[in-house]
């Protein structure tokens, strides 16, 4: 029962994330296109406006547990033995982490 509830977890967190990361790169690309800041400063007030900032780290959050669950089914389908396997999932959880710790942390210093 587990195993069920937990592939039902990881199939809605693929669907909910990608849904997000759609809604948002559409909403990001319509702001540059139709209103883009002019100046380098109006850049950095835009981006460091807290609603879109959150919605950044959101965004953020949503690409690394979007990315985590494909590389892990990937990894479990295809990574036999079980030291190959989880020295994969290690290094792609720490690469991942790692990614998100560094956007987050660039958007925190743009203000």
């Amino acid at each position: 029962m587990s195993r069920h509830a937990s592939g039902l977890k990881a199939w809605l967190l693929q669907r909910f994330s990608a849904v997000y990361i759609a809604a948002f790169g559409l909403y990001f690309l319509l702001a540059l296109l139709f209103s883009a800041p002019p100046s380098y400063e109006a850049w950095r007030d835009w981006l460091g406006s807290p609603l879109l900032s959150l919605a950044l780290v959101i965004f953020f959050i949503a690409v690394v547990a979007h990315a985590w669950v494909g590389m892990r089914d990937v990894i479990v389908d295809y990574a036999k033995p079980l030291w190959l396997r989880l020295s994969l999932l290690t290094l792609v959880g720490v690469i991942l982490l790692g990614s998100l710790s560094g956007a987050v942390m660039a958007l925190l210093s743009v203000r």
